[in-house]
């Protein structure tokens, strides 16, 4: 008797610069998205099934992941077994060598999991440094992975008190920026955590240029459309002095997309997904009727 597909939660990282983004790209499309060499990977498995990977957190052009996360469906062949977890990152990670895209780790799931609605927060990181006249100033190693600020200061004590306003529950409207499907999403959204703290970089230690490193980190159970970028653009902007802690205060209260300043929303390139996380049953092994 054939047995029915096991369903897996794959958690995946890439750098984002070359793709049209994290989802799928339609076959016109010159740029491809991380999510068609990931259904071409699991493809060359042969599974029986159709392919669909379900991604659970959408990533612009350019911004990068050390971990997403997706499910995807595998019916191997006649009474083959599933596809022991490791041997599964194994060998999509055979497939997937000539990309900048890894598989971490993976799980076998319940049939009716989904990667994207049963994640209970995720957690973005925004990079940026001082310092630099111009980006070409960065260590290449940092090439398309921070925002170069050609500030070698900022007002670090104002930021972290805009940062603080922007905690809790609120209508983030003035925060996302517009797309088809803002009329269908709800702006409403609790931020847990929004941290600003000095970063880190290898070349720090080697390369021997005045160059300061900060990290922006946010954590909430779902994000809006570029609302990380926004949020990140603003309180840069009072760390230059260019918004006041009042004027933050005042962009939430707004609550319209239209009241954000143009040009503030800081760029894709310095933005990491850093973790999707789920409750530990639902990553627990399978029921033995759904082995």
């Amino acid at each position: 008797m054939q047995k029915s597909a096991a369903r897996y939660l794959i958690f995946f990282q890439y750098a984002g610069t070359k793709y049209s983004g994290v989802m799928k790209a339609p076959a016109d499309q010159a740029v491809e998205g991380v999510e068609n060499h990931l259904e071409s990977a699991v493809q060359k498995l042969k599974p029986v099934n159709e392919v669909s990977v379900v991604i659970s957190s959408r990533t612009d052009t350019g911004v990068h992941a050390l971990c997403n996360s997706a499910h995807v469906d595998v019916q191997r062949r006649g009474d083959k077994p599933p596809l022991p977890e490791q041997d599964m990152v194994d060998a999509l990670n055979f497939h997937l060598k000539a990309e900048p895209i890894r598989i971490t780790r993976a799980y076998r799931v319940h049939s009716d999991f989904h990667a994207r609605y049963r994640a209970v927060s995720r957690t973005y990181v925004y990079r940026f440094a001082l310092g630099p006249r111009h980006h070409t100033e960065m260590p290449v190693t940092e090439r398309d992975l921070c925002w170069a600020l050609r500030d070698t200061r900022l007002n670090i004590d104002a930021m972290q008190e805009a940062a603080a306003l922007l905690l809790g529950t609120h209508d983030f409207s003035t925060f996302r920026a517009l797309s088809s499907e803002t009329p269908f999403k709800n702006p409403v959204k609790t931020l847990e955590k929004a941290q600003l703290e000095p970063g880190v970089s290898f070349s720090q230690r080697h390369f021997h240029r005045d160059i300061q490193f900060w990290e922006l980190t946010f954590k909430s159970r779902s994000f809006l459309y570029r609302q990380v970028r926004r949020m990140t653009g603003a309180l840069v902007a009072v760390g230059q002095g260019r918004l006041s802690v009042s004027q933050i205060q005042e962009l939430l209260e707004a609550r319209d997309s239209l009241a954000f300043p143009q040009n503030l929303t800081a760029p894709a390139h310095g933005l990491f997904l850093t973790h999707v996380q789920y409750r530990d049953t639902d990553l627990g092994a399978c029921m033995l009727g759904e082995q």
